[in-house]
């Protein structure tokens, strides 16, 4: 027996040591892809671009929990290599999916023909998407700019898509740059920024994994004329939440900007957009748009998904929500109700319009839910709890099918994650790029009547649909491939 287990380690030891070199080896690959052709190489979803070798290999842990799927670097490091040998146009390729789709290939069809016939679409030579850099300017720089600035920065790429140029704060005290690096290199909650952030004082300005980005000093958008630092055509996402009417909004069409997203639900005639549900349509809406807010983000591309297939005759939204800047830390007067309570201390039940926006984004919804909320002592990581009645009778097991294969494939990719874990908790999803995440063990069903818990990170998942209409607007948009996907 002890020499069957000291076999057995050894065996498992240089599994893991070949595992671990094949991670290693995709790392530059990885990073030469993205750089030079504008590849993101990306696992069921993830991406592995700037990842290190032992987040590579987790990212594959976590694809065999959630997805049933028997896949190691031993699978998608043949699969990486072949397709870099290949002169590729910039689009998002999942490893993950290739697999899938080799294993179900005609038996002796080698790696470098099947990689080849997958991708023929776009072996069409490196392009740029975009004749010269979209440029971007972040009105306010709290939660959500700072995470939209770091999501930036390791999107930069060869420079040639989305490039920041300026953040605009208001005038602030002494050291006033060297605060706001501080508070980009160094979240609570996020950890430490993956890059370079330094000080230049002589253009008073930060410079951003090389990026030059002016922090400009004004107390209203019409305070500002980005034209001179050079800026041109900007896209202004503002993320103060301090004007949210299309007159309001207007104020930031200046000279140097052309269009302006605004991180919070607009008001009036303002579009709100949930990027994968409604965006198709939006670079001609105007010049004016709301990204809704980040509980709407992560319930509309559920009740998109679980409408199309069962239809919701109605339901109720219960978001149960990290407390946020606006409450207080200790009681104190605060313009709405209960919320003047102790926010790191109470459960405080409050109103949320994220029901009522599912509407102005699924039209096909309105008047059919009700919504919720509870702010609960929680820095980050949200829940919605969605309760809904269904057009027929379903199942546990059909309903998480359903759902698992739509994180997979199809228009609502990038933004519904899945998780088969029951062991997971909030602090688990902090980081989590998708707009929601369905807890599948926690799923009820009950003839025609479901329970759906559906995680989100609320500052990063959020900022990365803020991203994606960025993306969106810049005519930057990668396609997707393989164009069909396969969960095991």
């Amino acid at each position: 027996m002890s020499e069957k287990i000291a076999a057995k380690s050894e065996q498992t030891l240089r599994e893991w040591s070949q595992q671990q070199r094949n991670s290693e080896t995709m790392v530059p690959i990885l990073g030469e892809l993205y750089r030079e052709r504008g590849v993101i190489a990306t696992l069921f979803g993830n991406s592995l671009v700037n990842k290190s070798p032992l987040e590579i290999l987790e990212l594959h842990r976590i694809a065999r929990v959630n997805t049933d799927a028997t896949i190691s670097t031993i699978d998608t490091y043949p699969i990486l290599s072949a397709l870099a040998r290949l002169d590729l146009a910039p689009a998002r390729i999942d490893l993950g999916n290739l697999v899938s789709h080799w294993r179900q290939a005609t038996p002796g069809t080698g790696v470098e023909d099947f990689v080849c016939d997958e991708l023929a679409g776009i072996a069409t030579g490196k392009t740029s998407l975009r004749d010269n850099p979209q440029d971007v300017v972040l009105y306010g720089f709290g939660r959500i700019g700072r995470l939209v600035a770091r999501i930036l920065a390791g999107k930069t790429g060869g420079g040639d898509n989305l490039r920041l140029r300026a953040i605009v704060v208001r005038p602030g005290g002494d050291n006033d740059l060297s605060k706001r690096a501080s508070l980009l290199r160094r979240d609570s909650i996020h950890g430490p920024f993956s890059g370079e952030v330094t000080v230049d004082h002589d253009d008073n300005a930060l410079i951003i994994n090389g990026n030059l980005v002016h922090v400009i000093y004004a107390s209203s958008p019409s305070d500002c004329d980005y034209s001179q630092y050079g800026i041109r055509d900007a896209i202004v996402v503002d993320n103060t939440g301090k004007w949210r009417s299309r007159e309001d909004l207007e104020q930031h069409l200046v000279p140097g900007a052309s269009k302006v997203i605004l991180t919070a639900p607009g008001k009036g005639d303002v579009p709100n957009v949930v990027y994968g549900a409604n965006h198709h349509g939006m670079t001609e809406s105007g010049d004016v748009l709301s990204a809704a807010s980040c509980t709407t983000n992560a319930i509309v591309p559920v009740l998109k998904a679980v409408n199309d297939e069962f239809t919701i005759k109605s339901g109720h939204i219960e978001s149960i929500h990290a407390f946020t800047n606006d409450q207080n830390l200790i009681d104190n007067y605060h313009n709405k109700e209960r919320r003047g309570r102790a926010a790191p201390l109470n459960m405080v039940v409050t109103e949320t319009g994220a029901a009522k926006a599912v509407a102005k984004c699924l039209p096909e919804l309105g008047g059919k839910l009700t919504g919720n909320a509870i702010r609960v002592p929680t820095p980050n990581v949200s829940l919605a709890v969605m309760s809904l009645n269904l057009g027929r009778e379903t199942s546990v097991e059909a309903l998480n099918e359903y759902l698992l294969k739509t994180s997979l494939e199809g228009d609502l990719q990038n933004q519904i994650d899945y998780s088969k874990s029951t062991e997971v908790v909030s602090s688990d999803f902090v980081g989590n790029r998708y707009a929601g995440i369905v807890d599948a063990p926690a799923t009820i069903v009950q003839a025609d009547q479901a329970v759906l818990y559906i995680w989100y990170d609320n500052e990063f998942g959020y900022s990365r649909q803020v991203v994606r209409c960025l993306e969106e607007l810049a005519g930057i948009v990668m396609p997707n491939f393989p164009k069909r996907a396969t969960a095991q």
